[in-house]
């Protein structure tokens, strides 16, 4: 009898242990609010949020979606300590004076990010004093629209852009509203414009002006106060691109639904994309980072985005991809 009282005891005494090890890690866990946008460069941080991946390093993760032109504001106020978003916006967030340090690369675009245009544009320098919808000064789309226009003898000044985010520009392009004669859109919404031909043509992509790559970042203090989150939110991110590779369909079903894409969808939009795993990550931020980043800062000063380039040497921190 005594012996079985102690076994049940001991069976007890053991249960209450592990309740005690689950509920001291779940207290554990590190809370971070992440602002992302639909992109679909950025769905492996939705994968790893939801297929419990960064859970299993230890986050507790939510993501926001916030327009890229409001991300900035939302980290300065404190509500997201991390984000996602291009790397010439980050020099555009840390020249307006929101500190922001880059941790990991995300994604290259392939063809994702581009511009479309009515049939009758022949080419991009047709465009000279016609209506060219973008997003605002100090997102993705108003610099690549930038970036374009100088490729092609041309400048912001040359053309009359409208105020309108990547999805609401491409959906007035297919109806044929707001006196459109081109915009800046990326996948998913490029494949849209894609899919209505008649409606107008994609005259320029990342294909042919390679220049959209996008990173994972968080403000100084947050990595100076939590490097093992930092790490974590890393290791989280890799960890999704590996199950992309073991189980592509499952994947793409959880990004998919994200963006409300079925995985068919989604798997067709990623195509014009490619994720950057660590080694990609390593290789990237030991030259082309800086080198890219001195290019893209000239320009955002040249057209008056911004009006003094930051300290470019201080906007990333490689300690994680290590």
């Amino acid at each position: 009898m005594t012996k079985t009282i102690e076994r049940k005891l001991a069976t007890l005494a053991a249960a209450v242990a592990a309740a005690v090890v689950t509920a001291s890690a779940h207290a554990q866990e590190t809370k971070v609010t992440v602002a992302i946008s639909g992109w679909t460069g950025f769905a492996p941080l939705t994968l790893a949020k939801e297929a419990g991946l960064f859970k299993k390093h230890g986050l507790d993760v939510t993501i926001k979606k916030i327009p890229q032109k409001d991300r900035h504001l939302a980290i300065a106020s404190g509500d997201v300590q991390c984000a996602a978003t291009t790397v010439e916006t980050w020099i555009v967030w840390n020249a307006n004076g929101v500190a922001t340090t880059q941790i990991f690369q995300l994604d290259k675009s392939y063809g994702a990010d581009g511009m479309v245009v009515k049939p009758n544009i022949q080419k991009i320098a047709d465009l000279k004093g016609k209506t060219v919808a973008a997003s605002a000064p100090g997102t993705a789309p108003y610099f690549t629209l930038a970036w374009f226009l100088r490729e092609n003898g041309l400048s912001l000044k040359d053309v009359n852009i409208v105020n309108l985010e990547p999805q609401a520009a491409a959906n007035a392009m297919i109806a044929g509203t707001g006196n459109l004669d081109a915009a800046m859109t990326y996948e998913p919404y490029l494949s849209a414009v894609r899919a209505k031909p008649e409606a107008g043509r994609i005259i320029a992509t990342t294909l042919d002006y390679p220049m959209v790559m996008d990173t994972f970042g968080c403000t100084p203090k947050f990595l100076a106060d939590n490097p093992k989150a930092a790490q974590g939110l890393a290791n989280g991110y890799f960890d999704a691109l590996e199950m992309i590779k073991a189980d592509p369909k499952k994947s793409f079903e959880i990004m998919g639904a994200d963006v409300k894409q079925t995985a068919e969808q989604f798997e067709a939009s990623q195509k014009y994309l490619r994720w950057q795993d660590r080694e990609a990550n390593r290789k990237f931020f030991a030259g082309e980072h800086a080198a890219f980043s001195k290019k893209a800062a000239d320009l955002l000063l040249e057209a008056g985005i911004i009006r003094q380039i930051p300290d470019l040497s201080k906007l990333a921190d490689t300690r994680f991809i290590q």
